[in-house]
């Protein structure tokens, strides 16, 4: 009798291989400041503002994609949160926040790599969107609730807009199904690593925003 040989998902070769950069990003002082509900609005409204520029960067390049045969398939009009980010820095900044609006450096770095392969590398590309598009759906859903309570925003309303998703019925099954798309991504086993890589890349550009922020919004003594 032949041995049955167990093949693991690519989602879950993703998941373990990124669990230390995850647990990185997640655990930063200025998340866990955040979270904590010790830091003001405005830490949360220049954290608004960072998400805007890697929003930007991430759904003009799924405009390119859409067609792709690669990243096409994970480009979903009902993630799509550049215009819920606009909303809600209008309500945190009033009518002239794009003028006072500027991406830090870490931001900066972070959206030019999402430009960079959603030019040039379709399945690179598919490493930003999950980690960034999954991460709202799951853990985005915390820092809602932190900010509704710390902040008073509204229920799901102007001020944390960005984490709903109003066109997603069953975010647990919309999830699934998206792991179901990694599993099945149309590259080699060569080009899956270097997709994992670039997984871990994006959380790395994650961490390095974090400090910058914790930089500029250190808890005072």
């Amino acid at each position: 009798m032949e041995a049955r040989v167990t093949v693991t998902p690519f989602s879950a070769q993703i998941r373990t291989a990124t669990h230390a950069q995850h647990t990185e990003a997640e655990e930063s002082a200025f998340m866990g400041d955040m979270l904590g509900g010790q830091l003001g609005v405005q830490a949360y409204a220049r954290y608004t503002e960072q998400l805007w520029f890697v929003y930007r960067a991430l759904e003009d390049a799924a405009d390119l994609l859409a067609d792709d045969p690669v990243a096409g398939p994970f480009i979903r009009p009902e993630l799509m949160r550049v215009a819920e980010l606009e909303r809600d820095l209008a309500h945190l900044g009033g009518p002239g926040w794009r003028a006072a609006t500027s991406a830090l450096p870490a931001t900066a770095a972070y959206a030019d790599r999402i430009r960079d392969v959603g030019r040039t590398w379709p399945a690179g590309y598919v490493a930003h969107h999950y980690t960034r598009y999954l991460g709202d759906l799951s853990g985005g859903q915390v820092i809602r609730g932190v900010a509704e309570r710390t902040w008073g925003f509204e229920r799901k309303g102007d001020g944390v807009r960005f984490y709903v998703f109003d066109s997603i019925a069953n975010p647990a099954a919309f999830k699934r199904e998206y792991r179901e798309l990694l599993d099945a991504l149309p590259v080699d086993e060569v080009e899956r690593q270097r997709v994992v890589e670039e997984c871990r890349r994006a959380f790395a550009l994650n961490t390095a925003l974090f400090a910058e922020l914790g930089a500029e919004f250190p808890l005072s003594a």
